[in-house]
């Protein structure tokens, strides 16, 4: 079994991390073959998926957490959906800086039913990583400069640990300033 890198582990806090590509029984198949080359999975309680209930069980450190939240607006009857990154410590800025990015009037998160049903994806683990063909990623520039960070792994039983460069690069990704910071 191999060894995270230190970064990798200070970002999982006391979850213990293995090499994701070895234990695709932890994830949706889509997220297993979208899988970065360095990516770490950990086994966790789906009772404490949730990133506060993450920080107080795990001890792991708020900000090198990021959540994935899909969000929608339509322009001219066509609806555009995309999923944001953004670190634990902050939240996208849906009706400013994503509502910009979709060049849509409104934006709001798309209903929790059709983000589980069209990501194939659990609610509570939705991950940049494997996400549908045809979405936007918006990846707000803090994760894309991270070394690393926690997120869903498309199921609520475990989380992984990637690379911020490696989440900026992921298919239909796009780096931006999308994130209310304080």
């Amino acid at each position: 079994m191999s060894t995270a890198p230190a970064e990798a582990q200070a970002v999982a806090g006391t979850l213990e991390l293995a090499p994701a590509a070895e234990h695709p029984e932890l994830l949706p198949p889509q997220v297993a073959a979208a899988l970065p080359a360095e990516a770490w999975v950990c086994a966790i309680d789906p009772g404490v998926a949730d990133t506060a209930a993450l920080v107080e069980a795990a001890g792991v450190p708020l900000d090198g957490s990021a959540n994935c939240v899909v969000v929608s607006g339509k322009r001219a009857g066509e609806e555009r959906v995309t999923a944001c990154v953004v670190l634990a410590t902050t939240r996208a800025d849906v009706n400013g800086a994503v509502k910009k990015a979709l060049d849509v009037r409104k934006a709001s998160f798309l209903p929790t039913e059709r983000a589980v049903a069209e990501s194939g994806m659990e609610f509570g683990g939705i991950t940049p990583v494997g996400l549908p063909d045809g979405w936007r990623l918006l990846v707000d520039r803090a994760v894309a400069e991270s070394a690393w960070v926690l997120v869903g792994s498309g199921v609520r039983r475990s989380k992984l640990v990637v690379r911020g460069a490696d989440v900026a690069v992921l298919p239909g990704a796009e780096v931006a300033d999308i994130a209310l910071r304080g």
